[in-house]
């Protein structure tokens, strides 16, 4: 008898124990927040510290309730798959993808864990969702909405003579086609012409060839004014990460990304770079400066 108590003891013991350690580790097991970017640029590293931020603001702090696992393709296509594969392998809760490449590895890997786009330019396009408004699968987010009208404006108003603008964009990216077909729109109503290339490279690489034949460049980032472009009207990178953050916080908060309307942001700002203006002789609107300048979004 005194043998089976000792058996009923260390058995109650040993679940005990058990049950223990299962509590353990469901305290110490937090959410993965995946996050997959195709590479570092200053403008996508902005996005993603945007995600960080507006998770963080709505309560999700990365090492504190969430377990945040960043992943760069370093500019790889076949490393972008393979990432992509292995945040679902390992049950990321939400997954944010950074570049419409980004976005359509992780949806050819899935189409059950949550994607938020952290800022793409024609997700309907790029075969993202069917509908904006309605989703209606796992993958929801950011549309960028470039503002072009007020970039060719913002052009004439600098130089108030121009008749042709040249423009460079990524032809293999819907995203960059996207903006560049609403460019072409803006500038048939603002009647200048527009000269196209579709050369890749750095922001470096192109303002040293424009400061060579003295040519001033108007960027569409923020992060490219300060690299060398004179002034812009720009959707804030840092902005729609922010944006893209607190749409993962929604899902992990339960609700449903295909039931989550994608989110056409498209607050422009103003950004100059002065250093740049003086260095090319070129006189900066004093109303655009000011305005600029009330941003805090002047370098010099």
């Amino acid at each position: 008898m005194k043998r089976i108590m000792g058996y009923i003891i260390i058995g109650i013991v040993v679940i005990g124990g058990y049950f223990g350690l299962l509590r353990l580790h469901q305290q110490t097991t937090k959410p993965v927040v995946g996050i997959l970017t195709m590479m570092h640029h200053p403008a996508l590293d902005q996005i993603q510290k945007g995600v960080v931020a507006g998770l963080a603001e709505e309560g999700y702090q990365n090492g504190k309730n969430i377990k945040i696992e960043y992943q760069n393709a370093n500019g790889d296509q076949g490393n972008l798959n393979t990432m992509a594969n292995k945040l679902v392998n390992d049950h990321a809760k939400v997954i944010v993808g950074i570049t419409t490449p980004a976005c359509q590895a992780l949806a050819n890997a899935t189409k059950d864990i949550p994607i938020v786009m952290g800022g793409i330019g024609d997700p309907v396009g790029a075969g993202l969702v069917k509908n904006e408004r309605h989703p209606e699968g796992n993958v929801t987010g950011v549309h960028d909405v470039n503002p072009s009208e007020q970039q060719i404006a913002l052009v004439k108003k600098f130089i108030p003579n121009i008749k042709t603008l040249g423009v460079i964009y990524t032809s293999s990216d819907t995203s960059s086609e996207s903006q560049y077909q609403t460019m072409v729109k803006a500038a048939h109503k603002l009647h200048v012409n527009l000269k196209t290339y579709t050369i890749a490279g750095s922001m470096g690489v192109l303002v040293k060839n424009a400061d060579a034949v003295n040519k001033p460049v108007f960027p569409s980032a923020d992060t490219m004014v300060k690299d060398g472009g004179v002034a812009s009207i720009s959707l804030s990178q840092y902005g729609q990460g922010k944006v893209a953050g607190k749409m993962a916080a929604r899902i992990l908060k339960g609700e449903k990304p295909g039931q989550m309307a994608v989110n056409n942001y498209h607050h422009g700002e103003p950004v100059l770079n002065l250093k740049q203006a003086r260095k090319l002789g070129i006189k900066v609107p004093a109303d655009f400066q000011r305005e600029a300048e009330q941003h805090g979004t002047v370098f010099k």
